[in-house]
């Protein structure tokens, strides 16, 4: 089975990487997948941005967050909020539920996951905890050299201070950066890794202009 747990989105691992085969997926058959999704907010426009904004300026002279409070629903300044969209009967949020359905329309129907998506006080980009179980045993060694051939995906693993990326470094590049690539000794040929790009660049825009270029190139000719 697959699992995934997000601290975080794009969710998916194929669709955050923009590659046209997923290279995860394609490596060894993948049955379950965790993820924990940690979502920013440019994409919700200014006011949320402000929000943050204001709130972390207000805290330094003992205002009340709540003075700034229209978008999010609790405070979001030097917190975290585990909600994102519309709750649903079943306790997940919609946007952990269409994370879900992307996942399984573009891997794979018969994959399992779960997912759990959050706003953390960051202005710029996704980033996904991403735990991973494939049918067949996997090393990070593996995983690793299968990722840095994948087009659209920059792998920074050095396992050591400054060995891996955040998304304020990932602002304004149109590549998806993977790090803290490991086998996952909890469950059976399980691997877990940290996966972060620029949100508003990579999944939204340019995986448009991606797609077409590929379509033109090996499907319409």
């Amino acid at each position: 089975m697959m699992r995934m747990f997000t601290a975080l989105g794009l969710g998916l691992f194929l669709f955050l990487a923009g590659s046209y085969e997923a290279p995860a997926h394609s490596l060894k058959s993948l049955e379950n997948r965790l993820n924990d999704k940690e979502k920013y907010f440019q994409a919700l426009g200014k006011d949320a941005m402000d929000e943050l904004f204001n709130q972390t300026k207000g805290i330094y002279v003992n205002e009340p967050t709540t003075l700034n409070q229209q978008v999010f629903p609790k405070q979001i300044a030097f917190n975290v909020i585990p909600h994102i969209d519309v709750f649903m009967d079943d306790g997940y949020t919609r946007e952990e539920w269409k994370m879900v359905v992307e996942t399984k329309k573009i891997l794979d129907p018969k994959i399992k996951l779960t997912a759990t998506c959050v706003r953390v006080p960051v202005f710029i980009g996704h980033a996904e905890a991403i735990s991973l179980e494939f049918a067949e045993p996997i090393s990070d060694t593996q995983a690793r050299s299968a990722l840095k051939k994948a087009p659209g995906i920059i792998v920074i693993d050095h396992r050591a201070d400054e060995g891996y990326v955040t998304p304020a470094e990932c602002a304004g590049e149109d590549q998806v950066y993977v790090s803290r690539i490991r086998s996952d000794p909890t469950i059976d040929n399980g691997l877990s890794l940290w996966v972060v790009s620029d949100n508003l660049r990579k999944g939204a825009a340019l995986n448009t202009v991606q797609i077409a270029e590929e379509l033109i190139k090996n499907h319409l000719t």
